[in-house]
């Protein structure tokens, strides 16, 4: 017998996109059922960078209070040649550039960020957390929309927002693509903080990317700076194109890492041989899409618009999504399929800005040309460290003042 359920709102996905769609929708007075299909909630992955386009987002949520116990104020964004060992430019993040833009820049563990949200949404009320709920399908029924489990169970609601992630089931209602593999692979982790060898040029407490041909090593400090979150990431010349199932296929692999790092500088060369070996991530994206929404159906983050994490923007343009499908719910009340349809048209041209440009930064950091890294190279040379012209479209965009609007409801 079908188990069929009724839900006032349905968020497909317990991530950071979903769990932060759920504070919203909470401060436009709608409860909401946000289904996750894992056994419990918690964030895969290390740490995420959060740059003051994603912490306005959580400031306006309530939840930048709890999240500086957690988080670290990084001083600067460092570029180093991976090779030679020199630093290439650097971003200051310091009292002008948090001045520019009115909220800081932070990094810290995804399962924190992760943590901080699902208590925010366990103590605002309203917000049901449902695990071992896989979606099989979602559908837009014109008065109502619904969603069917792999076990039967059936919820109808008045509208869903899928940000069920890059291999999104709720984003087959709209697009039948697949994602993307760019070749890359990456390794991530944490050692704790004493074990960080001192290197002149840099400081512990900068975000630092050593870049070199087709790859690039990540690091910067997490939790309170208790934890050293490092990331290595190299192409595959190995992958066999078409291949669904990547890790059935010998690419990528641990052997491969330590060949291509070979002739890397001494500081790399130790942080790769600390990095865990045990689990390895192939790197995906999507090319854009024009339409995220159907009905009472629409998309959200990693669903709508999965990106390459070579700009850092994956999880703040799920909260760029969050902000501004809040503000429509706000300003269109329960008529979804409008509010759905304005929150696409100003989202899709921007997100699908980052997910370009994050391909043309994958390009340039990871450019084996030699012309190609002399032209890069003398032009990061001429940067000034308080230059922010090449990242202010990114950290600049505010929706009306970031604050709720009057709802219509």
């Amino acid at each position: 017998m079908t188990n069929v359920k009724k839900a006032p709102f349905v968020i497909v996905g317990g991530g950071i996109g979903g769990l932060a769609a759920a504070l919203g929708l909470a401060e436009t007075g709608r409860e909401s059922y946000v289904l996750e299909r894992a056994p419990e909630f918690g964030e895969v992955g290390a740490g995420i960078q959060l740059a003051p386009n994603g912490t306005a987002v959580l400031e306006r949520l309530g939840v930048m209070d709890e999240i500086r116990k957690f988080a670290v104020f990084p001083k600067r964004l460092v570029l180093m040649d991976a090779f030679t060992g020199k630093e290439l430019t650097a971003l200051d993040l310091g009292e002008a550039f948090l001045k520019r833009y009115g909220h800081p820049y932070i990094v810290l563990h995804r399962a924190d960020l992760h943590k901080v949200l699902y208590e925010a949404c366990e103590a605002k009320g309203g917000i049901t957390m449902l695990t071992n709920s896989e979606v099989e399908k979602v559908e837009d029924l014109g008065d109502r929309a619904q969603v069917t489990l792999t076990d039967g169970t059936i919820y109808e609601t008045d509208a869903v927002i899928g940000a069920d992630g890059i291999h999104s089931k709720t984003r087959k209602l709209v697009s039948d693509d697949h994602p993307v593999c760019s070749q890359y692979v990456a390794y991530r982790g944490t050692i704790p903080m004493e074990e960080v060898v001192e290197t002149a040029g840099t400081d512990p407490d900068d975000v630092i990317m050593w870049i070199g041909p087709h790859l690039h090593l990540v690091q910067y400090p997490v939790r309170r700076g208790e934890l050293y979150n490092q990331v290595v990431v190299f192409k595959s010349f190995k992958y066999k194109s078409g291949a669904d199932d990547w890790k059935a296929n010998d690419w990528g692999t641990p052997e491969e890492m330590d060949e291509r790092f070979a002739n890397a500088c001494s500081y790399v060369q130790r942080a790769v041989s600390f990095i865990s070996r045990q689990f390895r991530w192939a790197m995906w994206d999507r090319t854009p899409i024009s339409n995220w929404t159907n009905g009472r159906v629409t998309l959200l983050g990693d669903a709508a618009h999965p990106m390459l994490q070579y700009m850092a923007q994956g999880g703040i343009a799920a909260l760029e999504d969050v902000a501004h499908l809040t503000n429509m719910i706000h300003k269109y009340g329960d008529d979804y399929a409008t509010a759905f349809k304005e929150y696409q048209a100003d989202r899709i041209p921007r997100s699908a800005s980052v997910q370009t440009n994050a391909r043309l930064w994958g390009e340039i950091i990871h450019a084996a040309d030699p012309i190609a890294i002399l032209l890069r190279n003398s032009i990061f040379s001429r940067r000034d460290s308080f230059d922010v012209s090449h990242v202010d479209w990114l950290y600049s965009k505010r929706y009306p003042d970031l604050s709720p609007l009057k709802s219509s409801r």
